[in-house]
């Protein structure tokens, strides 16, 4: 256990693990925007959110300024991000004046069970010595379609939407949306499973 968080804090003063640290700053900003009702605002912490996201990735990679604890920030910021999302999402939704956007606010508890269940199983692996599975092709693509979707809503969702009076995408076609998300959530969330699998038969053996 020593070991691995010696390797984790070895080299962590990097502008990529600012970036990451940033952007969990920026989730409750975000939320506390959101709850109240300033879509606008919330969506430009969102994309400076991104942003930093984007560049942490590209710096680290640049000035070859990969870190453990950096593959354990970006993730989680990630994480941390969707479960919030999700909530403000469920919130809204389950207090939308259309009846069917009201009664399928439940499937935004999908993705947070999702996060919720990947946050605390990376946090156990930690604590029995094992690594936290990165990010593989499925999860990359699910991450950007939940962003990308969940900012179409953000955009054109009905009662929400910050673009709703230019357009105001129907119920059907936004949970539709949301569906294909869900969908690409669970994939990428069993396609973790193996990684975790092959360590733990890794940490028996050896």
């Amino acid at each position: 256990m020593k070991a691995l968080l010696k390797e984790y804090f070895t080299g962590c003063l990097t502008i990529p693990n600012l970036l990451s640290v940033i952007r969990i700053l920026l989730i409750p900003v975000f939320a506390v925007l959101f709850n109240n009702g300033d879509y606008l605002w919330a969506v430009i912490v969102l994309a400076i959110s991104g942003l930093t996201d984007f560049f942490d990735g590209k710096i680290a990679r640049k000035f070859n300024q990969i870190s453990a604890l950096g593959k354990l920030l970006d993730p989680i910021a990630d994480k941390l991000s969707q479960i919030t999302i999700a909530i403000m999402f469920y919130i809204a939704f389950k207090g939308s004046s259309d009846e069917t956007v009201k009664a399928f606010s439940w499937i935004f508890l999908i993705f947070l069970i999702k996060e919720a269940v990947m946050v605390v199983g990376g946090a156990i692996m930690i604590m029995f010595g094992l690594k936290p599975v990165a990010a593989e092709m499925p999860g990359k693509i699910a991450t950007f379609a939940f962003y990308t979707i969940m900012c179409v809503i953000m955009a054109f969702g009905p009662d929400i939407g910050i673009l709703g009076s230019v357009y105001t995408l129907s119920a059907t076609v936004m949970l539709i949306l949301v569906g294909i998300s869900v969908v690409l959530t669970l994939v990428a969330f069993f396609s973790y499973v193996p990684g975790v699998l092959q360590q733990i038969k890794e940490k028996k053996n050896s």
